[in-house]
């Protein structure tokens, strides 16, 4: 069962203009690549999947929740991140769409390295099979979007093999991988290079 697609975390969300066009370029380059391989999209019953952030010092821009289905991007689809808090469930957000439903998981890659700047949150059941147990694994009893989810991300990222290969399996989120790097070129360069050795 695709566990995907509604926010868990208390949203404090406040709707106005908050990313620019500037500051999303790279973020949609790569969205786009991925959209087109089919690791970001829509499943059959509506539901999207798929998303994409970076970092600087202090916010996290993000793709909004439920933007997996459209091929392309504007700034409105995209929303900053000023504070979260994955022990308490929350994330505090600026922006015209609320942040994805994985904001806590990406949260929790950039709490466990402060060298981390991008994270990039796919779907594709082949890879996931062939990966799974065999990279970062989490607990398949940790659902996606929740303080248990994240403690456990932060868990993975603070081992030497996570930190070497920047990628980690969701067990108990059938299909989800993320990558993770210094930029989006690094961790979107990971998540191809496994893809391209299926």
């Amino acid at each position: 069962m695709i566990d995907e697609g509604y926010i868990k975390y208390q949203c404090y969300w406040t709707r106005q203009a908050s990313v620019s066009s500037r500051e999303i370029v790279e973020l949609n380059l790569w969205r786009e690549q991925l959209y087109k391989l089919g690791l970001i999209g829509m499943y059959p019953n509506g539901i999207g999947f798929g998303n994409l952030s970076i970092r600087d010092n202090k916010t996290i821009i993000i793709s909004g929740t439920q933007t997996g289905g459209l091929s392309n991007l504007t700034a409105q689809h995209y929303t900053k991140v000023t504070d979260f808090d994955w022990q308490k469930n929350t994330v505090t957000c600026i922006g015209e769409i609320k942040a994805s439903s994985e904001t806590l998981t990406h949260g929790a890659v950039y709490t466990a390295n402060p060298e981390i700047r991008a994270v990039i949150h796919v779907h594709h059941l082949q890879l996931w099979q062939k990966l799974l147990n065999q990279v970062a694994t989490t607990n398949k009893n940790c659902a996606y979007g929740t303080p248990e989810m994240a403690k456990e991300i932060i868990r993975l990222c603070q081992q030497e093999t996570t930190k070497a290969q920047k990628i980690i399996i969701m067990s108990g989120h059938e299909e989800g991988i993320i990558t993770f790097g210094q930029d989006l070129t690094e961790a979107g360069n990971i998540l191809l290079t496994f893809y391209q050795d299926l």
